[in-house]
């Protein structure tokens, strides 16, 4: 995975992260740098912990399935992806407060780092990026961008919410088609 894939990655990985943080912005009276920063900071460290978790388990067993790795990043990608579209067709919404309740943004950064995970997965399959990189672009991006929707959610409410939710997921998803035709056509 070259650069920009990553980079593409680690901008639909946080999107969860971000219409999270946009309701954040949205419930807070007033709006500081510094809890927006605590926000990006929560959601940050937990999108740069799965994947280096994920990419730990997929280590384990990725020479059994080397054959079909394509395959199966390919698969992880599409679900996350297809997940996230259908949420936001669904106009599933994400219930949160104002309050930065370290109960509350643990389980909020746990629920929206789940894919993460996976996407360790796919890295440790795909054998040609490194997890450092990964999980800091991951990481710096989903800080970047939490940290950012709280200051949309400020200023412009739902208005950005559901299609960034909704890129994120049709950029996973062209992710995961092209390490598919690329596996198919190298492998």
């Amino acid at each position: 995975m070259g650069y920009i894939e990553l980079l593409i990655l680690a901008v639909s990985l946080s999107m969860d992260a971000f219409a999270v943080s946009v309701c954040k912005g949205l419930a807070m009276k007033r709006i500081k740098f510094g809890r927006a920063a605590a926000v990006g900071l929560w959601f940050g460290v937990f999108q740069a912990l799965m994947p280096a978790i994920g990419y730990f388990l997929g280590l384990g067993f990725r020479d059994m399935i080397s054959k079909y790795d394509h395959w199966v990043a390919f698969a992880l990608l599409a679900v996350l992806g297809v997940k996230m579209i259908v949420d936001t067709v669904r106009n599933k919404e994400e219930n949160t407060t104002g309050t930065l309740d370290v109960k509350e943004m643990f389980l909020l950064a746990l629920a929206t780092s789940i894919d993460a995970l996976a996407a360790g997965i796919t890295i440790a399959l795909e054998k040609k990026s490194g997890i450092v990189p990964s999980v800091l672009t991951i990481g710096a991006v989903t800080f970047a961008l939490s940290a950012a929707g709280v200051y949309v959610g400020g200023v412009f409410g739902e208005k950005f919410n559901r299609p960034a939710k909704f890129a994120g997921g049709a950029a996973l998803v062209a992710l995961g088609i092209k390490i598919l035709v690329e596996g198919l056509l190298h492998g």
